[in-house]
């Protein structure tokens, strides 16, 4: 067993090529302080001028300093090259493995640098959608507002969006203002419907709801314009007629109103247009 831990000189040995190396990186060194030495003796014994003296000394240091550093690259030219190799692996798997972080941290500065929502305002992402509760470098904490694009209503389930979706996904904002927002919403019809009627208590029902607020709605929405340079359309309550297929009209309501009533006035609306009246046509 001593024997086995005995020191053998011939386990100390360098590999002939690196032995090679280095023999020739100290001969470039003493090289290269010879010729420095030389030329300094040479500077200083035939020029006068204390000034060149002083920038020749200067220049022919750095000149040997560079050939130096140009030797050093060509002896071990090999082993850098090998190093770098394993260098750029070693980044590449790093990008690799943190992929995912390093693209949740893109989506954090692209939100911040673009501003496109703020804490408490209802954004969609993908099929998620809800309202902005918490913002890290990693993730966006939202409250699931639904059921689908068009409900109002909190199913009181929290989702948590990695960041990296807000790079390579469209970001909607529903909260265009902290004030005022507008609200549309869709009522179906059968074509043969009296969705003409409809059409006209849809609208005194809008109108009557939005009365109380109307013109300070109106003016906010000015005041934004303004600010944004962007030509505001009125915000007075309207219905539009669509037509999806050929036994079907929408009418289509848009309303102003506050971002957080949104699915208290549609209900409201909704109530008092069905609660006295039956807009099918009863056939014989």
């Amino acid at each position: 067993m001593f024997e086995s831990l005995a020191f053998m000189p011939e386990n100390l040995a360098l590999p002939d090529n690196m032995l090679r190396l280095l023999i020739s990186t100290g001969l470039l060194i003493l090289a290269i302080f010879i010729l420095r030495s030389l030329t300094a003796g040479v500077i200083r014994k035939n020029v006068a001028s204390a000034e060149l003296r002083g920038r020749l000394l200067v220049n022919f240091r750095n000149g040997f300093l560079l050939l130096g550093i140009l030797g050093l690259a060509l002896i071990w030219g090999d082993q850098i090259r090998s190093l770098a190799l394993s260098i750029v692996a070693i980044a590449v798997a790093f990008v690799v493995a943190t992929k995912e972080l390093i693209l949740c941290l893109s989506g954090a500065i692209l939100k911040g640098s673009a501003g496109s929502f703020n804490l408490g305002d209802r954004i969609q992402v993908k099929d998620f959608r809800g309202d902005v509760i918490d913002q890290t470098l990693l993730s966006t904490t939202v409250l699931e507002v639904g059921p689908g694009k068009t409900g109002h209503q909190r199913t009181g389930r929290m989702i948590v969006i990695p960041n990296s979706l807000f790079v390579s996904e469209p970001v909607t904002n529903e909260s265009f203002t902290d004030h005022w927002d507008f609200h549309v919403f869709t009522v179906p019809f059968k074509r043969e419907d009296d969705w003409q009627t409809a059409k006209t208590s849809l609208l005194a029902a809008a109108n009557r709801h939005c009365e109380p607020y109307l013109e300070a709605a109106r003016k906010h929405m000015k005041k934004v314009g303004v600010s944004r340079g962007l030509e505001v359309p009125s915000v007075d309550p309207r219905v539009t007629i669509q037509a999806p297929s050929a036994g079907e009209i929408h009418l289509t309501v848009r309303l102003p109103t506050r971002p957080g009533q949104r699915s208290h006035i549609e209900q409201a609306i909704l109530s008092e247009m069905f609660a006295d009246t039956d807009y099918s046509v009863k056939k014989d």
